[in-house]
């Protein structure tokens, strides 16, 4: 019997044992989908809960946005010791308390870190981008924006020691030239994304080493760097065949040359923002919708040349064409949207399409649109033609529509026997 009874003992511990093994296994997967503050209020459970929810393997994406404001470089310290070699994605996106020294514990920490995002710290200098290139060169994602103290030195770190770097984001980090650029793209060839929104000492020098050493580039963001010129760019077309997405909003010396480059070399382009670019016309988007077919939003905001025939492309050659803006085209008509609410995106693709002060549209423009049957969002301010009674009808088509629209008052007559008052559109007369 005793052998037995010992036998029963032994069987009702390892069942014990294994049931207790098998929870927490099934616990500590639980935790690995939970946020950072779930997890540490899970700590806070019991000793067990404690060891599982701190546990290094389930803090491998961590996201501290919402703590922006507290987070100081000893919890970044603390993050990289507990986190070690299993953190691959962290984002300290607008913690302006993070600096170098603390980045230099995270690098010395976290060497397979992948992801990075310091948008905003702006105590971050180049010290930071050396401790990177020294101790993270599996880092693929590196997003530097508004960290003005950065220079021409961080983009030859990550050169020599971040060779995977796929994309890098130094928007607005204006002490950037085209000496950096040079440095960057011979060790990061690679390189699929890149944003230089605000980067405003750029020249056309600076794109060329992009065309000749970034093929794989897919991404690349110019807006507002205002010394770029048809030359540069026609350098990035023609180097640059997988682009699908360019922004050169602000850059006011493109001209059509750029259009034609970009229909000529670069069939996969989805997105163009050209905003503010008054010198484009008619002529250069024919030939871009006539072989950029995959065309799926456009800003041509105050492009002030283009009239009804860029529309009468789009609507014929752009069948995946989902945002439009159009904003100040003040030449573009009721004709033109027409062609484009016939066209082969009306149907199901078009979802916004952005209309503010274009002054000839009437509510027959919206008469038009109501077979656009995924139309998500119209803008229509200062649209002085469009009526309250239009946009009525038009959501009765499409009762889930978006209207964005201003209506002024009227200008109050002048007034009798005293000199005449001067009004706006805009006042309201109490």
């Amino acid at each position: 019997k005793k052998p037995a009874r010992n036998y029963l003992l032994s069987f009702g511990q390892l069942l014990y044992h294994t049931i207790k093994v098998v929870f927490l296994s099934f616990l500590f997967r639980i935790f690995s989908f939970l946020d950072v503050v779930t997890l540490c209020r899970c700590a806070q459970v019991s000793r067990a809960w404690n060891v599982l929810a701190l546990d290094g393997s389930n803090w491998q994406r961590i996201d501290l946005f919402d703590f922006q404001r507290d987070i100081e470089g000893r919890v970044v310290e603390n993050i990289s010791k507990r986190c070690g070699g299993f953190l691959r994605k962290l984002s300290l996106r607008g913690c302006l308390g993070v600096g170098d020294n603390a980045l230099r514990t995270f690098a010395q920490n976290c060497r397979n870190i992948e992801v990075l995002n310091l948008n905003g710290c702006t105590k971050t200098t180049d010290a930071t981008c050396t401790s990177l290139s020294k101790f993270c060169s599996k880092l693929r994602h590196l997003d530097l924006a508004s960290c003005t103290s950065i220079t021409n030195m961080s983009l030859k770190a990550l050169s020599e020691g971040c060779p995977l770097l796929e994309q890098l984001n130094i928007s607005w980090c204006d002490q950037v030239t085209k000496d950096g650029i040079q440095a960057l793209v011979r060790g990061c060839g690679g390189l699929k994304a890149l944003f230089l929104k605000g980067c405003t000492q750029l020249e056309d020098e600076a794109l060329k080493y992009i065309g000749a050493h970034c093929p794989e580039l897919v991404t690349l963001n110019l807006q507002t760097c205002l010394q770029i010129t048809d030359e540069g760019l026609i350098t990035i077309c023609r180097g640059c065949h997988k682009l699908q997405s360019l922004c050169a909003s602000g850059c006011s010396n493109i001209t059509d040359a750029i259009l034609n480059a970009l229909g000529q070399n670069c069939p996969r382009l989805r997105i163009l923002e050209v905003a503010r670019c008054s010198q484009l016309t008619d002529v250069g988007f024919t030939t871009l919708a006539r072989n950029c077919h995959e065309l799926e939003k456009m800003d041509l905001e105050e492009c002030v040349q283009i009239t009804d025939s860029t529309l009468i492309q789009l609507s014929i050659h752009c069948p995946r064409l989902q945002v439009l803006s159009l904003s100040h085209c003040e030449l573009i008509t009721d004709d033109g949207i027409r062609h484009l609410g016939n066209g082969a995106c009306a149907h199901d693709q078009l979802e916004v399409i952005e209309l503010d002060n274009c002054p000839l549209i009437t509510d027959a423009s919206l008469e038009h649109l109501k077979s656009c049957h995924s139309l998500e969002r119209i803008e229509l301010y200062d649209c002085q033609q469009i009526t309250r009674a239009g946009i009525k009808r038009l959501r009765t088509h499409l009762p889930n529509i978006k209207v964005h629209a201003y209506f002024a008052p009227v200008t109050p007559p002048p007034s009798v026997g005293g000199s005449r008052q001067r009004f706006c559109r805009c006042c309201i007369i109490l």
